[in-house]
């Protein structure tokens, strides 16, 4: 038997219970970095920005994305965050109240570099040859 829908579609982005989750898991991911001293050297020297986490809709896994600091080459610090992801877990659980302490996968966060894609795109004469003119254009119609 079919189940009735009440005019409400799929949901088209993650619950209420994931975004919480989410970032209660990055408050914590972000303290346990600082307090702890990751014996990597891939880590060493490094600071790293946890720009969000995604969870999974059991909460039972969470995709870290982060960017280190100063830019550079991304991956050495995955490879080694990912090396240390169980580590990063136990700690994680003495942390957090939750049922599973979710597992952990980090991922680049690319959202930096699109930005900058971005701005070089406004940036180039022909583009902002465009804008400007819409701005006239805008601005004789007043």
């Amino acid at each position: 038997m079919k189940r009735q829908s009440h005019g409400r579609g799929a949901p088209s982005g993650p619950s209420q219970r994931q975004l919480r989750a989410g970032e209660l898991i990055r408050h914590a991911l972000v303290e346990i970095l600082l307090e702890e001293d990751l014996n990597d050297p891939d880590l060493d020297g490094v600071s790293v920005t946890l720009t969000q986490v995604k969870m999974s809709p059991d909460l039972k896994h969470a995709t870290c994305f982060i960017e280190p600091l100063g830019g550079g080459d991304p991956r050495p610090v995955i490879k080694a965050l990912a090396r240390h992801a169980k580590f990063l877990r136990g700690r994680l659980g003495r942390m957090i109240d939750m049922k599973f302490t979710p597992d952990l996968r980090f991922l680049h966060d690319d959202s930096f570099d699109e930005a900058s894609r971005m701005n070089a795109l406004f940036n180039d004469p022909r583009v902002r040859q465009d804008l400007e003119r819409d701005e006239d254009d805008q601005d004789g119609e007043d």
